[in-house]
């Protein structure tokens, strides 16, 4: 196997470290190998990657995005090595390209990484020359999720996945909660106008800035939560990142009164809205259970949709069907 110069200039063409980096028709490329892998028996999957070498890199915790990394890799047959922060020289200051250049060396032929910095996975792309999938980047972007998301509307809204500006027209998708530090709210406001959808954002000026606007063209703001959930057919719910709050002034109870999707708002307001959260959840501040829970929830469903496109991410990066 050759090792690309460490000095590459440009990304692998596998690599996706934003949802700008794959366009519609590649997306619809994506979904259709995802849908055959899905349809494929585990004794035909496990050969596309036999013996390929998969490297997750990840400087910030996560559950669900890591696990479904994992397994959609496994699922292909590839090998797995799990890198974190607190378990490498990572801990000890080594940059970034040197890790990425030593797991090169060590036979890694993608990899998948999580940071805190916005632009690492693109840094990662440009001094390995791997193909490298952002897991989430900073304040940034998490494309696989934006991606993820998709295909559990898609499917939940009876829409084509054959993918064109008009695929969702007259869909409106509300996201709610903590916009400004939302790399999940950015990722799916640049997708979903692309295919002709309305996006709202929703929250207080605290976690949903003006200067949201300036994410995508297509996205409005709405202060008014149940004058938004009136015009949702999709309620996307994000977590209140605690840890990112740091000289913001936000009252949990008001927050409850004001922005909390539960039974009565979403009865009233959004009978049959498809309601959707990335995870993790905080019951009782964002959503409550009984929603969570409920008939209308596609939650579950999202996390199951995430291993699945994981799965033809990888293949995409590794073996280059899926048209970018």
């Amino acid at each position: 196997m050759s090792i690309p110069a460490a000095n590459s200039t440009a990304s692998h063409p596998g690599s996706l470290t934003s949802i700008h980096d794959i366009s519609l028709d590649g997306i619809t490329h994506l979904l259709a190998l995802t849908n055959r892998l899905v349809a494929e028996p585990h004794r035909e999957r496990v050969k596309h990657l036999d013996g390929r070498k998969v490297a997750l890199l990840f400087y910030e915790s996560s559950t669900r995005t890591r696990t479904s990394f994992e397994l959609a890799a496994k699922s292909l047959g590839a090998t797995t090595t799990l890198v974190s922060d607190k378990s490498s020289s990572i801990e000890k200051g080594e940059s970034l390209h040197d890790t990425g250049v030593t797991l090169r060396a060590l036979g890694a032929e993608c990899i998948i990484l999580r940071s805190n910095y916005s632009g690492a996975p693109e840094v990662l792309a440009r001094s390995t020359g791997l193909p490298v999938l952002n897991a989430g980047d900073g304040m940034h972007e998490h494309p696989s999720q934006a991606l993820l998301d998709l295909r559990t509307m898609l499917v939940r809204l009876g829409l084509s996945q054959e993918l064109t500006s008009t695929t969702m027209a007259g869909k409106t998708v509300v996201i709610t909660g903590d916009i400004r530090h939302s790399r999940v709210a950015r990722s799916n406001a640049i997708l979903l106008p692309k295919l002709g959808a309305r996006v709202i954002f929703c929250g207080p000026p605290e976690l949903c800035p003006k200067e949201a606007l300036d994410v995508s063209h297509g996205v409005e703001i709405e202060r008014d939560f149940e004058k938004s959930l009136q015009q949702a057919d999709v309620a996307m719910m994000l977590r209140i990142q605690r840890e990112r709050l740091a000289g913001l002034d936000i009252d949990s109870a008001e927050y409850i009164a004001g922005y909390q999707l539960n039974e009565q708002r979403l009865r009233a307001h959004a009978p049959k809205a498809l309601v959707m959260h990335p995870g993790p959840m905080v019951r009782g501040l964002e959503i409550d259970s009984a929603v969570a829970d409920g008939p209308q929830s596609a939650i579950e469903e999202q996390v199951a949709h995430g291993l699945a496109v994981r799965m033809g991410l990888l293949h995409r990066a590794l073996l280059g069907e899926a048209k970018a």
